[in-house]
């Protein structure tokens, strides 16, 4: 698939993800994984979109709510930032955040709130 981790690219945050354990049932591949979570945040789609050679997308979404409570994908990026930064790559002026996909409030486009009456007649 395009846009798939190269092995150098793994190979630099491998090491922030929790190694198998040795005995119980075997762990996902944290590569896949985090190769999924990346598809998801790339195209937008849903989670139950994910395409099956990723695994099952719950497993997925799991995992991304684990690693993003746990502060794992805030170290992954703080990390790649550093070293971003350091190769005068990142431009640390330059932050946005795509507000297409963020929801407002009926009341944000004058629908009103719940159980607020508007006063409808208007006599001059």
């Amino acid at each position: 698939m395009r846009h798939q981790l190269t092995d150098e690219q793994w190979q630099r945050i491998q090491y922030l993800f929790r190694q198998p354990a040795a005995t119980g049932r075997p762990l996902t591949d944290p590569r896949q994984v985090f190769q999924a979570i990346l598809w998801i945040l790339r195209t937008g789609a849903p989670w139950r979109d994910l395409p099956e050679e990723f695994g099952a997308w719950q497993t997925v979404y799991h995992h991304f709510n684990h690693w993003r409570k746990s502060g794992l994908l805030a170290t992954l990026v703080a990390e790649l930032q550093i070293e971003l930064g350091l190769q005068e790559r990142l431009d640390h002026t330059l932050w946005c955040i795509d507000g297409t996909v963020v929801r407002a409030a009926r009341c944000a486009a004058g629908g009103g709130k719940k159980g607020i009456h508007r006063n409808r007649t208007i006599t001059p």
